[in-house]
């Protein structure tokens, strides 16, 4: 079986990009069992298709608008999100629904897949997180490693590990090779 963890959002806006450092902060700090991908796919939405066709359970990362207090966490598959704003309709929120339905209009079988989503504070252009979605990103990691750990899969801390405002920071002043 194959696991994608996929953080999509905007780092430009704020709130947006906590499934990208979400994801971000996977990757450093954690080794997940070998079948398991943690991807970045940023605002792609209807790019990753192949994403969606080519694996059997895709969980992705990102903000959920819901009218609830910032910082609340669901984890919510993904077919019961029709009607629901994922994020602050950016691209990508139309984009990875539009994934799962054209899966559907091609008569494929639809992976599973689930939305580990977090009640924004504020979506505008600004690089990093409110202190609301600061406050609680630990909770959501915990959330997000305990769900992937009800998914059998192996999730083991590094010994060294980075700090948010280290993931954030590499976005903000990306090293070129």
């Amino acid at each position: 079986m194959s696991i994608v963890v996929l953080g999509v959002g905007n780092v430009l806006e704020e709130d947006d990009g906590i499934g990208i450092y979400a994801a971000a902060y996977l990757s450093a700090n954690y080794v997940l069992s070998d079948h398991v991908s943690i991807i970045d796919g940023g605002v792609e939405g209807i790019n990753l298709l192949n994403l969606f066709l080519e694996n059997d359970h895709i969980i992705i990362l990102d903000t959920i608008n819901l009218d609830d207090e910032p910082g609340s966490i669901y984890n919510i598959p993904s077919h019961e999100l029709s009607g629901y704003g994922l994020n602050s309709g950016g691209a990508h929120e139309v984009g990875v629904m539009q994934c799962l339905e054209m899966i559907e209009l091609m008569g494929k079988g639809l992976p599973e897949s689930n939305v580990m989503g977090i009640v924004p504070k504020s979506i505008s252009f600004h690089m990093g997180l409110s202190d609301e979605i600061t406050a609680q990103f630990e909770t959501y990691i915990t959330a997000i490693v305990g769900y992937l750990r009800t998914c059998e899969i192996t999730v083991k801390k590094n010994e060294s590990t980075q700090t948010l405002l280290e993931i954030i920071d590499t976005f903000k002043y990306p090293t070129h090779p």
